[in-house]
């Protein structure tokens, strides 16, 4: 077997189809073919299962698919290394983030690292989810990912950087607006924002409420937001309340219609870097994770394993 009988094979896996794999590789579909036969005469048992409308791994498949795809991940993320190393001084540094994530935990750190390493290319990739951003990590997509730390994950490496207050943030004239703190226990009378779908903010968000809940609780809210920006302005526009990390670099005189009301009592959100293997970094990645983790007040020292 080969390499690129491999890459063929994880892709019919995941396409579902011999024909749509040939059309990308600009291929006939008998050689697509070719190659799976080659697999299974490899491994001495069928690894996929035809079926009238494409075909789908079989048990078998499905152990190889794993590992082929895990070490195609891994084989790719070397061979750009290679290349960086290669190239000397330049390469390139592939970032998986969030939609706002640049603004306020990079922007800083972006002109830094700019200044000190002009000729490395910085490629940023947003996703709308730590799941996603993971998945870019785990296929060698990206080298780097900042996400909200979550529970571990097989094969990624989680390295906190930033833990951010949960504060409320409403309109200058909410009534709420003048007080200088507010309890858990009150925010379920409160019909707030609500943070995006599936993220790992909102899980941990709604666990910390789910323990706490007393009192009347309101209607589910009918405002939700693809991210914590977002959140932000519309309780600044007076659409709502909306319960949200504090962000760095959010500058009160930038927003003199919102004010933030901490919620002291609510375990803070930990931000962080995603990787395969910290070791496994190309030096620059690692260059430019150290420096947003120094620009953000953390130790640069304390990510290395």
């Amino acid at each position: 077997m080969t390499l690129d009988d491999l890459r063929a094979f994880v892709a019919v896996c995941e396409a579902g189809s011999l024909s749509a794999v040939a059309r990308d590789l600009g291929c006939t579909q008998s050689a697509v073919s070719q190659r799976i036969k080659r697999l299974e005469r490899e491994a001495g048992i069928d690894l996929l299962e035809r079926r009238p409308r494409g075909v789908t791994p079989t048990q078998a498949g499905l152990i190889l698919h794993r590992a082929a795809a895990d070490g195609i991940g891994g084989l790719d993320l070397a061979l750009r290394r290679l290349a960086d190393l290669r190239a000397g001084d330049g390469g390139t540094v592939r970032v998986t983030t969030g939609a706002t994530t640049v603004r306020h935990f990079m922007s800083e750190a972006v002109v830094a690292f700019r200044a000190r390493h002009p000729h490395v290319n910085l490629e940023f990739r947003t996703e709308s989810s730590s799941r996603r951003c993971f998945e870019a990590v785990a296929d060698g997509d990206s080298e780097l990912a900042w996400i909200t730390l979550g529970p571990p994950v097989a094969g990624i490496e989680q390295h906190p950087v930033v833990r951010l207050p949960w504060v409320l943030a409403v309109r200058a004239d909410d009534p709420l607006a003048g007080r200088e703190r507010i309890e858990p226990e009150e925010l379920a009378g409160i019909r707030h924002i609500r943070l995006p779908e599936n993220s790992t903010s909102r899980m941990r968000l709604d666990g910390h409420l789910g323990h706490r809940e007393a009192g009347p609780v309101p209607p589910p809210s009918t405002t939700s937001v693809a991210d914590w920006d977002t959140a932000l302005l519309l309780a600044e526009l007076g659409v709502g309340p909306a319960v949200v990390p504090q962000l760095p670099g959010l500058q009160a005189t930038a927003h003199p219609a919102l004010r933030l009301i901490p919620i002291a009592a609510l375990p803070p959100l930990a931000t962080g870097w995603a990787v395969r293997r910290w070791e496994a970094l190309s030096p620059a990645a690692v260059a430019f994770a150290e420096t947003v983790t120094a620009c953000q007040g953390g130790d640069a020292e304390s990510l290395r394993p």
